[in-house]
């Protein structure tokens, strides 16, 4: 799907639950539609002060809250450091470089299955589940390889 394509159900599935489009709002969503980085709230900031020199970080904290809410994005927790913000697209997983803190996606429908096994072995409602996995970035491993 598009970006454009995904910008517009995005903003369908916003109005459909009564959140006001607002420029601020409209960039936001479509930063995060198109950068592939996770950003954090404050990356988003950076990116947007230019366009929207009025606009806080309470701004951008806030519409992501409406934005997570809606299901439209993932909160991503790591430890101590600050939340990354993901659009929603389909389920995938996470590699974290532990050098410096690149997020990147990658796929593996198998892991569905775990779902069903957890289920079944425990008795649990399972709602979800999420996979980390950790290491070094190519970008990182040239720089220690230097």
């Amino acid at each position: 799907m598009t970006v454009s394509l995904q910008l517009k159900d995005a903003l369908e599935t916003l109005k459909d639950s009564g959140v006001r489009i607002t420029p601020q709002r409209h960039a936001i969503l479509e930063y995060l539609i198109q950068t592939m980085t996770h950003p954090t709230a404050d990356d988003i900031f950076k990116a947007l002060e230019g366009k929207f020199p009025n606009m806080s970080v309470a701004t951008v904290y806030n519409n992501l809250r409406v934005f997570r809410e809606s299901g439209l994005i993932k909160e991503l927790t790591y430890g101590d450091s600050s939340s990354r913000f993901d659009f929603v697209t389909s389920d995938h997983y996470h590699v974290i470089c532990e050098e410096c803190g690149k997020i990147v996606d990658f796929h593996y429908p198998g892991l569905d299955e775990v779902e069903a096994l957890a289920s079944h072995v425990t008795g649990f409602k399972v709602s979800h589940h999420r996979m980390e996995t950790y290491g070094t970035c190519p970008d990182c491993a040239k720089v220690q390889k230097h």
